[in-house]
């Protein structure tokens, strides 16, 4: 199985390490033909509006749409989830995103680059809990019914899985900690059989 990287804009870097830490093929995906070429995606942190407004330019927003509606496993971390949210409240929408994933977020709702923070995680899943790191990160104000809660920070959903979609508040591509990694390679492994 192959991972894709979205190399639009975020921490592509940071994702290709950790997948190659976890065992996993991977790949720099910034055109259509790249996209063809892999089994699932990471959609990194970054700026969610900068990175929309890319894939639309490069014209993959609607590949990519089509290749996660019809199952491709897709983490969105950051910006990433934010992209893939049916629903994004207040007065800062993202026009160009999937609206796979049955969530309403809001962004930066944690606050701005001074209010970063990192916390310690239960994830659903794994004996130990997860270093995470949040910088300006978005707040998940709804799950869909089909969408599982594997993580929160009081009280809020910080890391929610709907079929073969993950999606993070945080970067887990930060803090040194592959295991969220590791469990989207397994859960797309299985998605795609």
């Amino acid at each position: 199985m192959k991972v894709g990287v979205l190399g639009l804009q975020g921490d592509v870097r940071e994702h290709l390490r950790a997948l190659h830490s976890v065992g996993c093929a991977s790949a720099v995906v910034k055109r259509a033909d790249e996209l063809a070429d892999v089994d699932a995606l990471i959609i990194p942190g970054g700026e969610s509006t900068t990175i929309g407004k890319l894939l639309d330019r490069f014209e993959l927003l609607e590949p990519l749409r089509e290749r996660v509606d019809d199952g491709m496993p897709a983490f969105g971390t950051c910006a990433g989830l934010i992209l893939l949210a049916r629903e994004v409240n207040g007065d800062q929408d993202t026009p160009h995103r999937l609206g796979s994933l049955d969530v309403a977020v809001r962004r930066n709702a944690y606050g701005r680059q001074v209010d970063s923070f990192e916390a310690d995680l239960d994830v659903q899943g794994l004996a130990e809990p997860v270093r995470a790191v949040f910088i300006r990160a978005p707040v998940i104000e709804r799950v869909g019914d089909s969408v599982e809660v594997l993580a929160a920070v009081e009280g809020s959903p910080v890391l929610v899985r709907q079929g073969s979609l993950l999606a993070s508040s945080f970067h887990p591509e930060i803090a040194g900690d592959d295991r969220v990694h590791n469990l989207f390679v397994e859960h797309a492994e299985q998605a795609v059989g």
